[in-house]
């Protein structure tokens, strides 16, 4: 089913009421990037994941964003399909906003999952990095920012033996609003650091990194989770940061064993 909330898209797979999971995508993807995760696992849990504002069908607007209003978009989906507790997952950009939301808002969630993302804000390094990519797509050079952005957060080997699939999410990206793509920049440039929180976290957390991750490294989501009391950290072999795609069905056994020790 899809529909709007406060003028984001939200897609929802599998019954009501089942245990609620948010799926929280990345940047510059949408929601298909969790198509798989959905399709494993709507049978027994309520699924739903939305278009962050800018990026897929959600309007950009005036493009003007932040960490903070990601997470108010987050917690009015929650609010408005009145989700118990939803397990929350998110993946990069997704992380972030995912972790921001657990410091705001640790109650009304029952579980954490975050996928290839970290907890440390941009360093000056990271920053002018986000200034030189919306330099770029000001230049009128989007579609090459995008093509090589994602093909950094790609496992060489799954780009070389799966280029159709690749190129269909190279495809889907191309077609964001370049608004909303510099939006997102400017709110991940500026966003807060969650380090300090991650001992504070008291609900059951699963980490994944895909091995040959080179945006945000196995050493420092390890080092990560060691700072999360109730988590666990698995490593997806073969893969970069994209892993819910390029081993769909590791990620899905990950996660359904993790949902499963857990009661959830």
């Amino acid at each position: 089913m899809q529909t709007a909330i406060k003028n984001l898209d939200i897609f929802i797979d599998g019954d009501d009421k089942n245990t609620p999971i948010i799926f929280v995508h990345g940047f510059p993807y949408d929601n298909s990037m969790w198509d798989e995760q959905v399709k494993a696992l709507s049978n027994e849990y309520y699924c739903v994941r939305y278009d962050i504002r800018g990026l897929g069908t959600s309007p950009a607007g005036d493009g003007q964003f932040t960490i903070e209003m990601f997470v108010d978009d987050l917690e009015n989906i929650i609010n408005e399909l009145k989700l118990d507790r939803p397990i929350l997952c998110g993946l990069s950009m997704g992380g972030y906003i995912s972790l921001r939301a657990i410091e705001r808002m640790q109650e009304k969630f029952n579980a954490l999952i975050l996928c290839d993302t970290k907890s440390a804000a941009d360093d000056n390094e990271g920053k002018v990095k986000r200034a030189a990519a919306i330099k770029q797509i000001n230049s009128g050079d989007f579609d090459s920012f995008v093509e090589s952005f994602v093909l950094n957060c790609f496992g060489e080997k799954f780009v070389r033996e799966n280029n159709a699939e690749y190129g269909k999410v190279v495809d889907i990206s191309r077609k964001s609003n370049p608004l909303g793509v510099k939006g997102c920049l400017l709110a991940m440039a500026g966003r807060t650091d969650t380090t300090g929180y991650l001992p504070k976290i008291k609900l059951p957390t699963l980490v994944i990194c895909g091995s040959e991750d080179k945006l945000t490294p196995p050493a420092v989501m390890e080092l990560m989770t060691n700072q999360i009391q109730n988590s666990e950290f698995i490593i997806v072999n073969g893969a970069g940061h994209m892993t819910p795609i390029e081993n769909s069905q590791m990620v899905n056994e990950i996660i359904k064993n993790f949902l499963v020790k857990n009661k959830m």
